[in-house]
């Protein structure tokens, strides 16, 4: 009896686990090419800005339009993806520095990175500006949260009376966005650490 139903048995077991092991391997497969996606996307953003073509995202990632669709059905989901690992890091380093000896250093250590980051993807000021005033953005989430981590700096600053009092979260986030588009300027590029040194003098009380 054992014979007459084990093999059976065994070929189901079997089928079941080629089953399983073959829609594993598809998702590592899937996860691979999703993740090299947004490597060769940040790459082709860097270079052409946030409009940069996505026929040209996916020709240089080596897949099929279709393909990058079904990972990234519109543009800014692709940019929400690109750019959410990185917010969530400004996030956590502001957290970090909440504890720093010198919170006004910290605040300016945090705004530099912040700014440096931004700058790298000529578009992007845009993108998060009207990502914070709309709750339907994909974007918009990361960002709050990330504007919400500066903010903090900024009031522990201010309650050390090293940091101007007559401005709030929303002012910082938009005085980092405003850097960030000059520094994409040609005219400006050069004197962009000049024009962010004015900036945080301006901030700072000391």
């Amino acid at each position: 009896m054992l014979r007459i139903f084990g093999s059976p048995f065994r070929l189901i077991l079997y089928g079941a686990l080629f089953r399983l092991s073959r829609r594993n391997f598809m998702r590592a497969d899937a996860m691979k090419n999703y993740e090299h996606i947004l490597e060769v996307a940040s790459v082709v953003v860097a270079e052409h800005g946030v409009d940069a073509s996505l026929r040209d995202i996916a020709r240089r990632a080596g897949v099929g339009l279709g393909t990058l669709y079904r990972h990234f059905p519109t543009r800014e989901a692709l940019l929400e993806a690109l750019l959410r690992s990185s917010f969530d890091e400004f996030t956590t380093k502001a957290r970090e520095l909440e504890t720093a000896d010198s919170p006004d250093n910290a605040l300016v250590s945090w705004l530099r990175d912040v700014v440096a980051f931004t700058g790298n993807y000529q578009g992007v000021v845009d993108v998060m500006m009207a990502a914070k005033e709309d709750p339907e953005s994909a974007l918009h989430a990361s960002c709050v949260t990330m504007r919400t981590a500066g903010t903090r700096l900024l009031a522990r600053a201010q309650a050390e009376g090293l940091a101007r009092t007559d401005m709030d979260g929303d002012d910082l986030f938009s005085l980092a966005a405003a850097l960030a588009w000059l520094s994409n300027q040609p005219s400006s590029a050069p004197r962009a650490e000049h024009l962010f040194s004015i900036i945080v003098s301006a901030i700072l009380t000391n």
